[in-house]
């Protein structure tokens, strides 16, 4: 823990409390103030036509309400390797937080205009706003951080994403905003961690690796990384960065086409995409938007309900902070494999104590155990691995390529999953997490056969372990490093 210094911890804060904060709190925000803000809807529509509104109406214009932020988190995603390349990652997540405001505000104002509308337009801007953080926080934590502190710096990203749902879940309940009178306050929130941000970050330096390899500004980069090592000699990794720089620059520029058609980049791409879509066809994101349900449907009252979910908040974040601490010990693809067998093994048994849990009443309390060792286990690995994992598997060169399309199919998956769960609620009830039982036992497959070891490995070694990429491949190791 040598190389973790203050200033390292000042950037990293900066970076994810203001970024991936965003994310998690936004994707929670809903969930506690659902009836709430349903109610909202109704009296808006009774005052506009003078009849409520049918629950049917009403299940579709929740789904897209609760999805529309996924769906800005695409379309803001696929452009956050463009951003971070224009102005740096530093740059493009201080100019990031305009959009984060405008969503926020508009979302704060749809009370006071008496319009679901602008809500669900709120939802979109601050989607766009949180798509490009979670594109562009992953590269800056990535490049900031020595090799024996990646995983861990990787990590810290997701526990901030967990906080933000578990703050989300906190400020939600009745007592706090939650009420008939302050959820406006809660959806609009969004505008402090921006004041964190622009009070922090822009005292930090830029990404020393984007400075040096993407901008050739090697003096400015030897300023970045003295001030996060808080040393003088960081000569070892100007000449790491330097080694991939000219190694890029005997390569030609990097196009989406390029992942696409060559083998030395289609194999890490193709591993790199069905990581996010384990993360998120995992099913935890049910859990995160209609955790409070989900509890309902077991047998909880309201307020138990919403306890349970706040619990289950707390425990995703001390779990993803103890992946944290593990991270560079245990290895990547050690933890996405228990972490997935565990979600399996836990989401089965919620299935069969929804499934029966009217007929043995004490089934309630075992599909509560079993949504919190389900999150027990995501937070051990899916949570964090995917999005850090990556920025990993590429050279300076492909990298935000890759990371825009991985974030893209992420944010994709991410919409699926909250457009179709509330509609599997409706059809196929206590089923409706068979598919995603299902999903695990696949993705728990392709990642013992096919993802490999980066734990202890600079980026130039695990981008050379794909140069002889063959028809059968196999996964790399780092055996010679414990991180």
């Amino acid at each position: 823990m040598l190389d973790f210094t203050s200033n390292l911890a000042l950037a990293i804060l900066a970076c994810i409390l203001g970024s991936s904060f965003q994310f998690g709190y936004n994707t929670g925000v809903v969930n506690a103030p659902a009836k709430v803000i349903k109610s909202f809807y109704n009296e808006t529509c009774q005052n506009r036509t003078g009849a409520s509104m049918p629950d049917s109406t009403l299940t579709v214009l929740w789904a897209v309400t609760v999805s529309i932020f996924a769906v800005g988190g695409m379309l803001g995603g696929v452009t956050a390797g463009y951003w971070a390349n224009r102005f740096g990652r530093r740059g493009a997540l201080l100019r990031n937080n305009l959009l984060t405001t405008v969503g926020a505000l508009v979302m704060f104002s749809s009370k006071y205009a008496k319009s679901y509308e602008m809500l669900i337009l709120g939802r979109f801007i601050i989607g766009l706003s949180a798509g490009i953080g979670t594109g562009v926080a992953p590269l800056y934590l990535l490049e900031i951080a020595p090799v024996s502190l990646r995983g861990m710096c990787g990590t810290f990203n997701q526990l901030a994403v967990c906080f933000g749902v578990l703050t989300s879940q906190v400020l939600g309940l009745d007592a706090v905003l939650g009420s008939p009178n302050l959820w406006q306050f809660d959806v609009g929130f969004s505008v402090i961690p921006v004041v964190f941000q622009l009070c922090t970050l822009s005292f930090c330096p830029e990404s020393p690796r984007y400075l040096l390899i993407t901008k050739d500004l090697e003096d400015e980069a030897d300023k970045a990384l003295q001030w996060l090592r808080k040393t003088v000699d960081v000569s070892d990794e100007i000449e790491e960065m330097i080694s991939e720089k000219e190694a890029q620059s005997r390569i030609k520029k990097f196009t989406v086409g390029d992942l696409l058609n060559s083998s030395s980049l289609r194999t890490p791409l193709t591993i790199s995409i069905v990581m996010q879509l384990s993360q998120q066809f995992s099913g935890i994101n049910a859990v995160i938007y209609y955790s409070t349900s989900i509890f309902e449907s077991a047998g909880l009252s309201g307020i138990l309900a919403k306890d349970a979910t706040v619990i289950t908040g707390g425990v995703n974040v001390l779990m993803t902070f103890v992946s944290a601490l593990i991270m560079d010990r245990a290895g990547r693809r050690s933890l996405h494999l228990i972490g997935l067998g565990g979600m399996f093994i836990s989401g089965y048994i919620l299935v069969i104590g929804l499934i029966f849990q009217n007929n043995i009443s004490w089934l309630k309390y075992i599909c509560i155990i079993a949504v919190i060792v389900y999150v027990i286990f995501f937070a051990a690995g899916p949570g964090s691995i995917p999005w850090f994992f990556v920025a990993e598997l590429f050279a300076q060169g492909p990298r935000s390529a890759a990371v825009s399309i991985a974030v893209l199919v992420n944010w994709f998956a991410n919409f699926i999953v909250g457009l179709v769960f509330p509609i599997l609620q409706n059809t196929i009830g206590q089923y409706s997490f068979i598919p995603f039982v299902a999903m695990l036992a696949m993705f728990w497959l392709y990642t013992l056969l096919k993802v490999p070891e980066t734990k202890g490995m600079t980026i130039e070694e695990i981008t050379a372990s794909f140069k002889n990429t063959s028809a059968t491949y196999q996964p790399i190791s780092a055996d010679k490093s414990d991180g």
